[in-house]
């Protein structure tokens, strides 16, 4: 889900040779630039949509021009990422056949720790941290405005990723869709930290430290992310952590809220209240019950959108697709009510 980006997938430059081989029919200027224009669309307004939500939710937000400028530097910064990403595993192919070592599932793991996760979160930091000290100069900036253009540069950072995948071919429209918020969860623990370091009168050694682990943390998490999502390609046993992919997306969103409400100084939602050892046992027992039955039932919604969106809404209405759509959808309803019943109990406990 994050920009674990595999060059070699990307289209071959010979492709266009092979094309001129068979008669290719000539496709109309207008509809290749109403082609260009939809992938660029579908690249750019969920992320910016994400960005508005997150604004308004902000009692006193930036300048929109800021935002903007901040959402801007986040594309650049991925495309210095696909860059460096390049630049790093042509030199790991010149020295050892890192391709062929990237296949396996131990491969992928060393790749998304040692190559994207590493990049991706550093360009991502450069384009938060690099600004802010411009800005500081002439501003005071808060907490919550330092968070805001963090998230800022990840969906920038995220638009870029869709448009390269979108142009591509390399994800459709739904998977880019679901992963719009990962890239901002990813960044939401060192741009709390940055947002609390740069912001304090007095920048003490701890606040460096705490942006320090902030970051290796987002680095691990980018690369679970990456390698729970590459499970699915191999066999069993597995092929079964992938469940466990969208459960943790789940729990990376509740952290970003969490974030989110610290820079504002409002109150944490608290799942876990008890001081007692047992019953606290029993409600962390909820808290991953709840993170299995909603990551599921989010994940289930996922891919039956993604197995019907192909089809005509003809073929909906055939009594067989029609009774295992409704049956997938209310199975995977009832499990995220029962997620959500657990939530609320835990709340009002």
């Amino acid at each position: 889900m994050g920009q674990g980006r595999n060059l070699a997938s990307f289209p071959s430059p010979l492709v266009p040779l092979v094309l001129v081989v068979s008669p290719v029919p000539r496709v109309p200027s207008s509809h290749l630039c109403l082609f260009v224009n939809s992938e660029l669309l579908w690249a750019v307004a969920p992320p910016l949509v994400l960005l508005v939500y997150y604004y308004y939710r902000l009692q006193y937000p930036p300048r929109r021009r800021w935002l903007l400028l901040f959402f801007f530097v986040g594309v650049i910064s991925g495309f210095v990422a696909l860059g460096l990403s390049w630049v790093l595993e042509t030199f790991a192919n010149s020295v050892v056949n890192w391709q062929r070592i990237t296949r396996t599932l131990a491969g992928v793991a060393l790749r998304q720790l040692v190559a994207v996760g590493p990049i991706e979160e550093g360009c991502k930091l450069a384009g938060v941290f690099l600004p802010i000290l411009y800005l500081q100069r002439c501003y005071r900036v808060r907490p919550s405005t330092l968070f805001l253009y963090t998230i800022a540069v990840a969906l920038g950072f995220t638009a870029e990723e869709n448009w390269i995948y979108l142009t591509h071919g390399t994800a459709s429209i739904i998977d880019r869709l679901i992963g719009t918020p990962v890239h901002v969860m990813f960044a939401a623990p060192w741009g709390y930290a940055l947002a609390i370091y740069l912001t304090t009168q007095f920048r003490l050694f701890r606040y460096r430290r705490d942006i320090v682990f902030a970051w290796l943390n987002s680095v691990f998490c980018h690369a679970l992310v990456n390698f729970l999502s590459s499970a699915w390609r191999y066999p069993i046993p597995w092929h079964f952590l992938g469940y466990g992919l969208f459960p943790f997306f789940l729990w990376m969103f509740w952290r970003l809220e969490g974030f989110w409400r610290k820079v504002q100084r409002k109150r944490p939602i608290i799942l876990i209240s008890s001081r007692k050892t047992q019953q606290r046992f029993w409600q962390r027992l909820l808290v991953m019950c709840v993170l299995l039955l909603g990551g599921n039932a989010i994940f289930g919604l996922f891919l039956l959108v993604k197995a019907i969106s192909p089809m005509r809404p003809s073929v909906l209405l055939y009594p067989d697709v029609f009774w295992v759509v409704v049956s997938r959808l209310l199975l995977n309803l009832m499990l995220g009510l029962l997620a959500w019943g657990i939530y609320r109990y835990l709340r009002r406990r």
